[in-house]
């Protein structure tokens, strides 16, 4: 098995198996047509990882935007209590168009709970620690961004998550194996012993992974570019420039080392496939990515050496807004 073939293989323990991805669409979907076809609601349009494209195994929650006609709200959108109420109004009408038990378009539901800025929804057991939910965030369209209610703060907040979905959209068009590749470095995240959330390495993969030419390379390249901006002490922010840090609790020492052997291990990954030790190559990916990844094959790594640009010492990152 030679190293493409290797990463071949692991992007398929990584990716969610298509019926769970058809399964995960329809359950969206209910949420879609139910809330769509109500009065006061303008659009129903995706979120989250499986809009993007970047999902991985498992597939346990599904994001849906619910734009509301501000005519028919016009005491939401200011601060005070507007944002709860906005909650408990999307919460309501969730259980009377999909509850469980007198749901008038479908019975999927068994429980909506409003959150901080979404209605969680349970669509399996809610004591199911895997229990399969839909966060459902009411919205309104306001200067080509989102306002979304924060009940923490009783304020409602701009954000564009729609400025995500497009970017990574872009970049897949241009190279095929971009989605794919993220959710690798997705599963990486989850891998390790500290808390990553995934949308820290989807934003870092914004401008630290190169398209193309190949995985090995992009790989490399990215951890070398990622460690530096974390080492460098730079937070990762929401890329359209509204929200901020995206992971107020991440250790980014912690973070930094986790980044710093990763880069170690690709780098010397890179390097043995230059001198056509394609075994030594495979064991060190195996070493970054875990179990996961395939083992190497048995005996020496033979092979000509191929054809690769040397590896160059990491440059500063500055900080600059992202979009």
């Amino acid at each position: 098995m030679s190293v493409d073939d290797a990463f071949e293989t692991f992007q398929r323990t990584v990716n969610v198996p298509p019926e769970a991805v058809t399964l995960a669409v329809k359950r969206r979907k209910f949420f879609h047509d139910a809330l769509g076809g109500e009065d006061d609601v303008r659009e129903v349009v995706p979120s989250g990882s499986l809009a993007r494209g970047t999902h991985k195994d498992p597939i346990n929650d599904v994001d849906v935007i619910v734009i509301f006609d501000e005519e028919h709200h016009p005491d939401w959108g200011v601060e005070g209590e507007s944002a709860g109420e906005a909650l408990s109004y999307t919460g309501k009408r969730i259980n009377e168009l999909l509850g469980a038990t007198n749901g008038s378009f479908a019975k999927e539901v068994r429980r909506a709970s409003p959150r901080n800025h979404a209605v969680k929804c349970f669509l399996d057991d809610p004591e199911d620690p895997e229990a399969f939910t839909v966060d459902v965030m009411p919205a309104f369209r306001r200067h080509g961004a989102l306002l979304v209610p924060e009940k923490s703060s009783n304020r409602w907040v701009t954000t564009d998550p729609e400025y995500l979905i497009s970017e990574v959209e872009a970049r897949h068009k241009e190279w095929r194996k971009y989605a794919g590749t993220v959710r690798m470095l997705k599963w990486w995240a989850a891998d390790q012993d500290i808390k990553i959330k995934s949308l820290v390495m989807e934003v870092l993969a914004l401008d630290n992974l190169p398209l193309g030419p190949n995985r090995p390379a992009a790989l490399k390249e990215f951890f070398n570019k990622a460690w530096n901006h974390v080492w460098l002490g730079y937070n990762v922010e929401d890329p359209a420039g509204h929200c901020g840090v995206i992971q107020r609790d991440l250790d980014l020492t912690a973070f930094s080392v986790r980044l710093e052997a990763a880069r170690d291990l690709a780098n010397k990954a890179f390097q043995a496939q230059a001198r056509g030790e394609t075994t030594l190559a495979h064991r060190f990916w195996k070493e970054l990515f875990g179990d996961d990844f395939p083992p190497p094959p048995s005996g020496g790594g033979g092979g000509k050496p191929a054809v690769v640009p040397p590896v160059l010492p990491p440059r500063p990152v500055k900080d600059t807004p992202q979009g």
